[in-house]
Parts: C-alpha cells; structure tokens; sequence
C-alpha cells in the first residue's frame, strides 16, 4: 500500500496529527480532515517540507452532515486513497447522573456515526479494488466499559465490534480492517472530558501509541493494543468469546433458565 494515499481524520492533533507524519515518513500522500483548517494547513505544510510527499487539507467537521458528506464523496470517488485512518473521535465529561444529552448525541454523531459512514463510504471500492485498509481508533474501555462514566466507552465498544464485523466482511476480499486500542495517552482528549493529563496513571505517549499500532499494521493485526504485554491474555479473551459462538444456536432456554 505504500503508494496509496491515506486519508486521516481528526489530524489536526494528538493521535490523527502523528498518524499523519508517519505515514508521510513512510512515503504515502495525504489528505487530512479535521475541522481546524489552520492547524490542518501548519501539518500539511510540515510534512511535505519534511518528508517530500502531498498532503491536502479537507476541512470538515464530522458531526455536520453536508461537512461528512464531502469526506465520504472523497472516499467513494478518489480511487489514490488505498487506506482511511479513523481515527476523528471526542469524549465528554459526566455520566448519568448528570449527563448532557445535547453533548452525548454529538459524541454519538463523532465517534459512531461518522466512523460508520466514512467505513461504508469507502468499503465498496477497496472490496471492488481486492485491496485498501481501514484503521479504526477504539480504545482500551471498549473492554473495560464500567472503568469510565458515561457513553464514551459504549462508542470505543461499537467502534471495536463494527471493525470485527469489518474484518468478517471485507477481509476475505482482499481488504485489511484493524482496530487500534490505545489506552491513556497523552492527547487532548483528557481536557474534554475535564481532567488534568499530568494526574493521569500509564500514560503512554502519542508517538509511542502510533509507532505501535503501525507495528500492529505491518503484521496485518485485526486487534492492536499498544499497552498489552501479554498477546496471550488476547488471544484467551478472544478465543473465549468464539468458543461460545456455536451454544448461540439453540432452539431452547438452556436448562439454567428452565428449572
């Protein structure tokens, strides 16, 4: 794929913004979307100066329908980009105690809504192509949901199963799906959801974060998680999930339910 262009969301910053250099270090032109046009224009000016590749600007904000609807038009029509980073995605502080709903349903529109859009509006063509990747950004909570308050851990854990249901779908056609789970990193994220980065516990950098994910990339990983030591803790968890799948298929209550 390194001749393809990469698409990459939320790049004005934190994970989307190193994602974008080091694609450019790796040779792929770019195009960059986030809604900050300054900041997207400040990268794209760096990374061509630095590592001599393309990079344009399409500033967009996500949750706005008619802004995502010029980013999926890019991605069905533009037949250079071979891989979409998507990784655009935003938290919001309480839970339901106190939750904003007005808030909740834009994070609902960023992290769920927009990955699935942008997914499906590029899917058809890399399954036509028998080619192309597709690196979604969940998070470590799509594991661990009751750690963290509110709905932002349900979005990371939508955001993991529509990669899985990806990789089901595309990847016997040829078409690479990863899903990306970091854990703490250092991004601004923490500010939307109103907390001090320094108090955070194992932070890990951006940098480190992206450099280990595209170690997950190059081995073609459907899961990457940058924090865990142990891939066999993975693996378990996973094979246990699937050693279930055939108990699904039951024409009755097993006999727990029945006594």
């Amino acid at each position: 794929m390194k001749d393809r262009t990469a698409l990459v969301t939320g790049a004005s910053s934190g994970i989307g913004a190193v994602y974008a250099d080091r694609l450019a270090r790796r040779g792929h032109d770019l195009v960059l979307v986030a809604r900050d046009k300054a900041k997207l224009e400040a990268l794209a000016a760096r990374v061509e100066s630095e590592h001599g590749i393309a990079a344009e600007v399409l500033p967009a904000d996500l949750t706005n329908a008619a802004d995502r609807g010029k980013v999926e038009a890019r991605l069905k029509e533009d037949s250079r980009i071979g891989v979409l980073i998507n990784n655009a995605g935003t938290t919001v502080p309480g839970g339901f105690g106190d939750a904003d709903l007005e808030a909740w349903e834009k994070l609902i529109n960023l992290n769920v809504t927009a990955v699935t859009r942008l997914a499906a509006a590029v899917a058809p063509r890399f399954a036509a192509e028998g080619a192309g990747a597709i690196v979604n950004v969940a998070s470590v909570l799509a594991l661990a949901p009751e750690i963290f308050p509110g709905i932002y851990p349900a979005t990371k854990s939508y955001v993991l199963t529509l990669s899985q249901s990806l990789q089901g779908e595309l990847g016997p056609r040829g078409v690479y799906v990863q899903a990306v789970l970091p854990g703490a990193t250092r991004t601004e994220i923490w500010t939307h959801a109103g907390r001090d980065v320094n108090t955070i516990p194992g932070l890990m950098e951006v940098g480190e974060l992206v450099d280990a994910a595209l170690v997950g990339f190059d081995r073609r990983e459907p899961i990457t998680i940058p924090p865990l030591p142990d891939a066999a803790q993975w693996e378990a968890f996973s094979g246990a999930r699937l050693a279930m799948l055939p108990n699904f298929r039951q024409s009755h209550a097993a006999a727990r339910y029945r006594a």
